[in-house]
């Protein structure tokens, strides 16, 4: 009977309808990009490649933008941005924050701070595609012709992303750890040499 009582006592569960899923999903897009625009412009003093810090400054402006569209959707559809928080986006913005607590500048923390912004990029390029889905189905103009425009930058940026990371990031990794290896063969050779005088003089005094 117990058990009974607890089942009828629980909350059921709603069914919202295709613009209800509409909002909801616009909510999350307007907190992750709510999230980038304070996160970005301080991972950008953190990186050492100009390029990359320039590519951070134009998604800063990007996600300016598709705020504002969101928000015209939003008044379309006589709705509000709310405060839902997306934990998702929150969840992979920290793990960049940590890289950049963890790592020293140079061209690993840009090689890892692109991997992790193509992260994030990747989430929005879904979360663009299935809002705009949505609003195929609800017939929202507004909110199609902003997820298309978010869709086809986002997908581009993320290209850039990769040849930046192909063409400049990863080569200066490579030539750094190249740098610090003929360092530490340079310091191992300095050293026995250094012993091979000590062991001569020794056997010249003696």
């Amino acid at each position: 009977m117990a058990t009974k009582s607890k089942t009828r006592n629980r909350k059921a569960k709603e069914s919202p309808d295709g613009q209800e899923l509409l909002v909801m999903e616009l909510q999350q897009i307007h907190s992750a990009e709510s999230q980038l625009s304070r996160a970005l412009p301080r991972l950008a003093k953190a990186v050492q490649s100009d390029t990359l810090r320039e590519m951070l400054d134009q998604r800063v402006e990007e996600g300016e933008r598709i705020l504002k569209e969101i928000e015209s959707a939003f008044d379309e559809l006589e709705e509000s941005p709310g405060r839902r928080r997306n934990v998702a986006a929150e969840g992979l913005i920290g793990d960049v924050r940590e890289h950049v607590q963890e790592i020293a500048p140079g061209p690993a923390l840009d090689a890892v701070l692109i991997a992790g912004i193509q992260k994030t990029e990747h989430y929005c390029i879904a979360a663009w595609g299935t809002a705009k889905s949505l609003a195929q189905s609800c017939e929202e103009k507004i909110t199609i012709r902003a997820m298309e425009r978010a869709l086809k930058e986002g997908k581009a940026y993320d290209e850039k992303l990769t040849e930046l990371a192909e063409k400049e990031i990863n080569p200066a990794l490579e030539s750094a750890e190249d740098e610090e290896s003929e360092e530490e063969e340079g310091m191992g050779d300095g050293q026995g040499r250094s012993r091979g005088r000590e062991r001569s003089e020794r056997r010249t005094t003696g």
